[in-house]
C-alpha cells in the first residue's frame, strides 16, 4: 500500500473495535493515511455479554461499544451505512443508497450470520434476534424453542429460563447431541429437549451455526464451506495483499478456528499491528493463535461452566463472578480510558460555530446592513425567487452525511419561508490531502448535497472548490466546508420573521438540543443512542412540511427556523420593532432530544452556548414562562441547532388542526401584554 492511500475498515466488530482502542490511546501507532471505519450501526454489542442481556442481567449500553466515539478519538472517520458489496477491480466498498467508498488497503471484520433454516429467527444478527424476543411476552403459552444444542443454544435457552421463569422453552438438538450431565441441567431449569427436527411451528431462535454475511459469496474472495474469508497467518486475504480479514467473517487456512468471540478479541492486537505495517510499507507478521480457548458459558441459575475443548468444570458461582468480572473488565477497556480523556476538547461544530450575535450585528450595523433579519431575500426584480446562502464546518467526520445535514440546514431558511427549493450553488472547501483523497471526499460530500435536493426536485446547478490552507485534522474529513447558496420559488408572498401578531399559537417541528448532544459527544459524555436519535431526526427532510402547511397557509403570520442562535435568540428576532407584544412559553411543552437535559444537568454545554445567554435578557418581560424555569431548560432555549425545527406563528384553529395531523407541538402563544 502507497503511502497517503485511503484505509477503510469495514465492520465494526471485535477485532476493529480493540484495533481503534489502540490507535485512540497510543496516537503514535496510528498510520498516516486518511482511515473510515463503516458500520451499519453506531455502536458494536460485545458477544460475551448478549446472553446477561438475554436473561436481563444487563442494559443494552452496558455491552454497546460506542464505534463513533471511539471513531473520533482515534482519529478516524465513522460512516454509518450498510455493507452491500465489494468491487475489487474498482477496489470500492458499496453502500446501501449511497456511493460505493474507495480504498486502497481494506480491513474487513463484518461478522457473521446464522445459518439460514426454513423456520426461526436467527440469532446473528444479533439486532433483529433481540427486537424479536422484546416482542415476545413471558405468559404466551406457545413455547419458544431454541433450534441448535451447542454452546451457544445452550447459553442462550438457559438465559432465557432466568428472562422468563414460568414460560415452556425448548431446545432442538441432535439425537444423542448432549451427555447426561447437561440434560440434568436442563431438566432441573424445565427446558424440555427436543429430538424432533421436523419444522417447529411456534416461535423459535436459530443457533445452528453461523456463516459470512450473504454479500462476501458474490466478491471473488476465497471463502471456505462458510463463507468465512481464507487468510494467511497475516490476517491477509489470500491472494489479495492489500486486503485484510478478522473474526467472524474470516478464517486463517493453515489454523483454522470455530467463529467466536474469544479469537476476534485474540485477533485485534495482530491486526493492528499488521495493518500499521502494510501502511508503513514494513514486513508483516505471523500470528499462530493457540489451539483451544477457555469458554465460560452462563447458566440459568447465578453459576457458569468453563470448557477448555472436551474439558469441563462446573457449574459454579465461582466460575460465574469469574466471568462477570472478564466481561466488565473488556468492557470497561472502552469507557473512555484516561489517555483518551486527557485530549482537549474541541470548539463546537456545525452551526454551533456561527458568530455570536452581538458581534455579527455590531459589524452589519457599521456597514450599513442592519435592520429586522430575514430568512431569505428576494432576488432583485421577482417577488417570487428567494435565495439563502449557509454552511459551516463539517458537523461529522462521514462526507456524505455531512453534506446532506449542511444542504437540510441551508433549505431551511427557505421551508421557514414557504418557498420550496429549486436549485443550489455550493462552495466546497477540501483540506490538504493527497489528490485521491480530496477527489473521495469531493464525491461524497456532492452525492450527500444531492441526496436532499433530488428529494425535493430541486438540481445543484454549479459551484467552486478550493483546497484550505490550514493544517488537515484528523479525521481530514473534518476539514471540509461547505456553503450552499440555495434558490427557492414562492408562488404567494412569503412568510416574515416580522409578522407575529397577538393571539398566535407558537409552533414547533422537532426537538431541541442538538448542540447539547454535539458538545457532549466531543467528551463521551452523550449517549451512543441518544446521538443516533438526534442525527436520524436531523436527516430527515422537513421540505413536506410545506404540503402539510398550505392549506392553513394564510393563517401563518410569521415563520422563522431556530438554528445558532437558538429558540430564544429566533424568538428574540420576532420580536424585534414589535412593540407591545409578548410570548408566553410553556416551557414543559418544549420539546428536547433524549439526553440533552441531562447533559446540561452535568453542565455540558454547546461553544456558542455563553454569547447565545445574552438572549436571556428577553425573559426580563417580553417572553414570559408559564412555570419557574429550571436550570437545564434555560439551557435548553438558547442551545444552538444544527437542523433545527420550524417555528411559526398561526392562528389558533390553524393551530388546532397542524398539531392534530403532524408533528407541530404547540408551546406557546403571543399577548399584546394583559395575557
Amino acid at each position: 500500500m502507497s503511502r497517503g492511500g485511503l484505509l477503510v475498515m469495514a465492520g465494526g466488530g471485535h477485532s476493529h473495535a480493540l484495533v481503534l482502542k489502540r490507535w485512540a490511546m497510543k496516537p503514535e501507532q496510528r498510520p498516516e493515511q486518511s482511515i473510515v471505519l463503516v458500520n451499519r450501526n453506531s455502536t458494536a454489542l460485545y458477544s460475551g455479554m448478549v446472553p446477561g442481556l438475554i436473561a436481563g442481567f444487563y442494559q443494552r449500553d452496558e455491552l454497546a461499544i460506542d464505534l463513533r466515539q471511539l471513531c473520533d478519538k482515534a482519529g478516524v472517520a465513522f460512516v454509518e451505512a450498510e455493507i452491500t458489496g465489494l468491487d475489487l477491480q474498482g477496489r470500492c466498498l458499496r453502500l446501501r443508497e449511497r456511493p460505493a467508498l474507495h480504498f486502497d488497503c481494506l480491513s474487513l471484520d463484518v461478522g457473521a450470520v446464522s445459518r439460514p433454516s426454513a423456520t426461526g429467527i436467527p440469532i446473528k444478527p444479533l439486532e433483529a434476534s433481540l427486537a424479536f424476543l422484546e416482542s415476545e411476552q413471558s405468559s404466551d403459552p406457545k413455547p419458544l424453542r431454541v433450534i441448535g444444542a451447542g454452546a451457544a443454544g445452550q447459553e442462550v435457552v438457559l438465559a432465557l429460563r432466568r428472562r422468563w421463569p414460568q414460560r415452556a422453552l425448548q431446545l432442538q438438538q441432535r439425537s444423542g447431541q448432549l451427555d447426561p450431565t447437561m440434560q440434568k441441567v436442563l431438566q432441573r431449569a424445565k427446558i424440555a429437549l427436543i429430538d424432533d427436527e421436523r419444522d417447529h411451528k411456534g416461535p423459535s431462535l436459530l443457533c445452528t451455526g453461523s456463516q459470512g454475511p450473504a454479500w462476501l459469496a458474490s466478491t471473488g474472495l476465497p471463502l471456505d464451506h462458510d463463507g468465512r474469508i481464507r487468510t494467511d497467518r497475516c490476517l491477509r486475504v489470500e491472494g489479495h495483499p492489500s486486503l485484510f480479514a478478522s473474526g467472524d467473517c474470516a478464517v486463517i487456512s493453515a489454523e483454522p478456528r470455530p467463529a467466536s468471540g474469544v479469537w476476534a478479541v485474540r485477533a485485534g492486537r495482530p491486526l493492528a499491528a499488521n495493518l500499521e505495517a502494510a501502511c508503513q510499507g514494513r514486513p508483516l507478521r505471523s500470528w499462530h493463535p493457540q489451539r483451544e480457548a477457555l469458554q465460560l458459558i452462563g447458566s440459568h441459575e447465578d453459576a457458569a461452566w468453563a470448557r477448555w475443548g472436551r474439558w469441563r468444570l462446573g457449574p459454579s458461582p465461582l466460575l460465574w463472578r469469574l466471568k462477570q468480572r472478564i466481561d466488565h473488565t473488556f468492557m470497561a477497556s472502552f469507557q473512555q480510558p484516561a489517555a483518551m480523556a486527557d485530549a482537549a476538547p474541541m470548539a463546537c461544530r456545525g452551526c454551533a460555530a456561527k458568530l455570536p450575535a452581538q458581534p455579527l450585528a455590531a459589524a452589519l450595523e457599521r456597514v450599513g446592513l442592519g435592520g429586522q433579519p430575514e430568512d431569505a431575500a428576494h432576488l432583485p426584480g421577482s417577488e417570487e425567487l428567494l435565495q439563502s446562502v449557509d454552511g459551516f464546518p463539517a458537523l461529522v467526520s462521514d462526507p456524505w452525511l455531512n453534506g446532506r445535514l449542511t444542504a437540510l440546514h441551508a433549505c431551511s431558511d427557505l421551508w421557514a419561508c414557504g418557498a420550496r427549493v429549486s436549485s443550489a450553488m455550493a462552495t466546497i472547501t477540501l483540506p490538504m490531502v493527497p489528490a485521491n483523497e480530496q477527489q473521495e471526499l469531493l464525491v461524497q460530500t456532492l452525492a450527500g448535497i444531492r441526496s436532499v435536493l433530488d428529494e425535493q426536485g430541486a438540481e445543484l446547478i454549479g459551484g467552486h472548490t478550493m483546497e484550505s490552507r490550514s493544517a488537515s485534522p484528523l479525521p481530514a474529513s473534518l476539514g471540509v466546508q461547505i456553503t450552499l447558496a440555495v434558490n427557492g420559488r414562492s408562488s404567494q408572498s412569503p412568510w416574515l420573521k416580522s409578522g407575529l401578531q397577538p393571539g398566535d399559537a407558537l409552533l414547533i417541528s422537532r426537538p431541541l438540543g442538538t448542540g447539547v448532544l454535539f458538545a457532549g459527544a466531543m467528551t463521551g459524555a452523550t449517549k451512543a443512542a441518544d446521538l443516533d436519535a438526534a442525527l436520524k431526526s436531523m436527516a430527515c427532510s422537513q421540505h413536506k412540511l410545506l404540503e402539510q402547511l398550505e392549506p392553513v397557509r394564510g393563517d401563518i403570520h410569521a415563520c422563522t427556523d431556530i438554528t445558532g442562535f437558538g429558540l430564544l435568540g429566533h424568538l428574540g428576532e420576532m420580536l424585534q420593532n414589535r412593540t407591545g407584544l409578548q410570548i408566553l412559553l410553556d416551557g414543559a411543552a418544549i420539546p428536547a432530544y433524549s439526553g440533552a437535559l441531562d447533559l446540561f444537568e452535568r453542565g455540558i454545554s454547546s461553544t456558542l452556548a455563553p454569547s447565545n445567554r445574552a438572549a436571556w435578557r428577553w425573559l426580563e418581560g417580553t417572553v414570559q414562562l408559564q412555570q419557574p424555569p429550571s436550570a437545564s431548560l434555560l439551557e435548553l432555549l438558547v442551545d444552538p441547532q444544527t437542523c433545527g425545527p420550524l417555528l411559526l406563528a398561526c392562528s389558533s384553529k390553524a393551530a388546532a388542526q397542524l398539531t392534530q395531523n403532524g408533528p407541530w407541538l404547540r408551546i406557546g402563544k403571543a399577548t399584546t401584554g394583559h395575557g
